[in-house]
């Protein structure tokens, strides 16, 4: 039987502590999967809904972006996933009466984790200028007020368009079809926040800003090393990919600060040998220092280039044309002859590499380094995962280009079981992207848009997230709108944020679930309820299905089942339609009516307009749906400026740590998905019972006078002098590299300055904050409304 909400947030201030786990999955996740899954569903309900999750008849679940194999378990999701769906299909309800229960100024002292498990949003809401309660409206009326709001702007530029990466293909489509009608490219999304710096890297390198591999690539590949990420937690069912390659005879190098229980061994709770023994994955971890990772694929290419050199007794980068053997030789000389540009410049840089700096930025010993060059020139089939713990540095998108580099140097890009594989956290991140939601559109995009419709689309470029929030901080935008997502703790520097939201006219958030991003609001606000991925959609056209693209550039159809949460509830689509007839009024030249009434008319369009979408309705009737075109993997096309794959040289970069701080990476815990808290355990980590925890090593923690146990304030130091502190938090002594640590956001969002981003593509740099410790003096609970 489903439980009801907590009526009082937890308490947190004494978390417990135990040995961190040594393997991921199991018995252990199968229990609290169906634990959690109970509480929030009920028994029937949770067989129902969860055996439809991923399968090719089923909806797409709402959580990670992880690929589904051709041939599924009848079981094709994990613990993370199941959770995810039993939030979105819970039985718990926030009704009209529970806002007149609670006044925003109570909401806004909440927690994120009693806000989520208060159950689903069932009707529109809306808080009056001056008033103090939400109060239900009508949906006219709510597209009423947006569209006041918006004709009172001096320019559609003073509007904010943002989107959550769970946004359906067709949604999106339509969103960014009404922002660019309305004259705006003002379209910042998730992805601003998290894979900004690959999609940067990429296309310049590569011609396209996606990964270029499949899920099969990983199954052939012979080494496959996982950079910056922890797919235990954040993608666990990648760890049943990582199991088959290592089955195939691939081998797995890690790299990471901390060491992971899903990357040391998996558990298989789909077989009786995975839940009894399971399966260890990674045959060499390289513990590195945070932000040491360009230094690390630098000395690797300097050390590929000399074993060439070695090899073909040449000692200049002429050794590229030398004709030696490719499949013997260190480096791949036909594919850098035939498919690149910049060998010799790159080449030059890596020769250069010093090892002093390179082992002082990595915290890695020569003999690590030397090991992973062997397994290196051991493997004909290379692939590198990474995610937010390379992309979210000042030199991310360096840091990616030498990844790209160390590819290319062995030709591992269109080749099978070898490329670059981006792990995108949202299940439809990607597709948003590739829908046209980006504040920065390619002309051929506008030009098609243009051609489709018959209108001129705007060609200034818009505000991304972090534009975004300085244009609401200094009055240069005045409406927020956001489909779907938690803006305002997913967002750096959290008082900056809150304190720019506030000063918007008015804040619209389209969401399943009450989350904080409704209590820091604008003079005006809405919250419209909309349908998850999990319930029926039913139209004047009939029963719809939308799509979805998952992060390898798959595209398939999710189709949900269950009743709506409430018949209040509208789908994406509908809510966008509904707010183009109502704000662009009968001039409008988009069909929104028909749009609305029936989905596969907005695909037609997409097929008209977004390259690899051509006959769309048909190809995503297929089961399983299809391969979106990808020029490097299929063809070795590379379109970039100089039509090749192009090597870069940069200069090395790695974080300075003044003496006596510490360097500090956010993180999810287990009990965790982007800013939704589904617990306050953290069960691989040894973490139970609460989330203000900072992991430092032992000896860092003693010399700085934190035993153990003790309570103490993160504080963040950054050029402009601002004090940006988290306090009331446990140190917890773990094996950090020396002088890194570790806490979970969206808790120390708030130490991440705003104008800290990532050179070239302005991701936050949340991965590498500068912190001091101070003693804790208050009371050792710090309950913080962004938790």
């Amino acid at each position: 039987m489903a439980t009801k909400p907590p009526k009082g947030d937890p308490v947190q201030d004494a978390p417990q502590v135990a040995e961190p786990k040594r393997a991921a999955a199991g018995l252990p996740a199968i229990g609290h999967t169906l634990r959690m899954a109970q509480q929030q569903m009920g028994v029937r309900r949770t067989a129902l809904t969860l055996l439809r999750v991923n399968q090719k008849d089923g909806f797409d679940c709402p959580g990670c972006a992880w690929p589904e194999p051709e041939h599924r378990h009848k079981a094709e999701f994990c613990e993370n996933g199941a959770k995810a769906v039993a939030e979105e299909a819970t039985l718990r309800r926030v009704t009209p009466e529970f806002f007149a229960a609670h006044p925003v100024a109570d909401l806004s002292g909440r927690s994120g984790y009693w806000l989520g498990q208060q159950g689903r949003l069932t009707h529109p809401m809306y808080l009056p200028e001056g008033g103090t309660h939400y109060e239900p409206v009508s949906w006219e009326r709510a597209f009423g007020i947006v569209a006041e709001e918006i004709a009172a702007l001096s320019s559609p530029d003073k509007a904010v368009f943002y989107t959550s990466g769970r946004t359906s293909n067709e949604a999106a489509f339509l969103y960014q079809l009404f922002a660019r009608e309305l004259g705006t490219n003002n379209l910042p999304d998730c992805s601003n926040m998290c894979h900004e710096s690959s999609g940067s890297a990429l296309v310049e390198t590569l011609g396209v800003g996606k990964g270029s591999v499949l899920l099969e690539d990983l199954h052939k590949a012979d080494l496959i090393i996982v950079a910056g990420q922890n797919p235990g937690t954040n993608h666990p069912r990648m760890l049943s990919a990582l199991e088959k390659a290592k089955a195939g005879g691939a081998k797995v190098i890690s790299v990471n600060p901390l060491p992971e229980a899903g990357l040391e061994r998996f558990k298989n709770p789909q077989t009786p040998q995975g839940l009894l023994k399971g399966a260890a994955l990674t045959d060499l971890f390289l513990q590195i220092r945070i932000g040491g990772d360009q230094a690390l694929f630098r000395i690797l290419n300097k050390l590929i280039l000399a074993a060439h050199d070695t090899a073909s007794g040449a000692g200049t980068a002429s050794g590229a044309a030398s004709g030696a053997d490719s499949g013997t030789s260190a480096i791949d000389e036909d594919f850098i002859r035939e498919h690149t540009h910049g060998f010799e410049e790159f080449a030059a840089a890596a020769r250069a590499a010093d090892w002093d700096e390179t082992l002082r930025a990595t915290g890695l010993s020569r003999e690590e380094i030397e090991q992973a060059l062997g397994m290196v020139l051991a493997s004909r089939r290379t692939i590198v995962c990474w995610a937010m713990g390379l992309t979210q540095h000042k030199h991310a998108v360096p840091t990616i280009r030498e990844v790209v580099n160390f590819l290319l140097l062995r030709g591992n890009i269109g080749r099978p079981g070898a490329g670059v594989c981006p792990v995108r956290g949202h299940s439809n991140v990607q597709g948003d992207r590739t829908m046209g939601i980006f504040e920065r559109p390619a002309p051929a995009f506008l030009d098609a848009l243009e051609k489709e419709f018959g209108f001129a689309p705007p060609r200034e470029h818009g505000f991304d997230v972090v534009r975004a929030i300085r244009a609401l901080r200094d009055g240069e935008a005045k409406v927020f709108f956001a489909m779907g997502g938690n803006f305002v703790s997913a967002s750096p520097d959290t008082e900056v944020t809150e304190a720019a939201m506030r000063r918007a006219r008015l804040t619209v958030h389209v969401s399943t679930k009450l989350n904080r991003s409704h209590v820091v609001t604008g003079a005006r606000a809405l919250i419209l309820p909309t349908l998850g991925r999990t319930e029926r959609d039913l139209q004047a056209g009939g029963e719809q299905f939308v799509t979805v693209e998952d992060s390898m550039g798959m595209v398939h159809a999710s189709r949900g089942r269950l009743a709506p949460a409430s018949p209040h509830l509208r789908s994406e689509p509908a809510i966008v339609c509904g707010l183009g007839r109502r704000v662009l009024g009968a001039d409008s030249v988009v069909p929104w009516e028909g749009f609305e009434k029936d989905y596969a008319t907005i695909r037609d369009r997409i097929a008209r307009v977004v390259p690899g979408f051509e006959d769309f309705n048909a190809r995503v009737a297929r089961p399983g749906g299809f391969a979106l075109p990808h020029a490097p993997r299929d063809e070795r096309r590379f379109p970039t400026v100089t039509g090749k794959a192009n090597f870069t040289a940069a200069p090395v970069e790695y974080p300075e740590l003044p003496e006596g701080r510490l360097l500090l990476q956010t993180l999810r815990s287990h009990d965790q998905y982007n800013t939704t808290i589904y617990g306050l355990d953290d069960r691989y980590r040894g973490i139970t019972g609460g989330r203000r925890v900072v992991l430092v090593h032992p000896e860092d923690a003693r010399a700085l006078g934190f035993p153990e146990g003790s309570y103490v304030d993160l504080v963040s130091e950054w050029k402009d002098g601002v004090e940006r502190r988290a306090p009331g938090f446990r140190v917890v002594h773990y094996p950090t590299p020396r002088g890194c640590s570790a806490a979970y956001y969206p808790e120390t969002n708030v130490l991440v300055p705003l104008d800290a981003t990532a050179d070239t593509s302005n991701t936050p740099a949340s991965k590498s904050v500068v912190v001091r410790l101070e003693g804790h003096t208050g009371s050792r609970l710090e309950q913080s409304a962004t938790d």
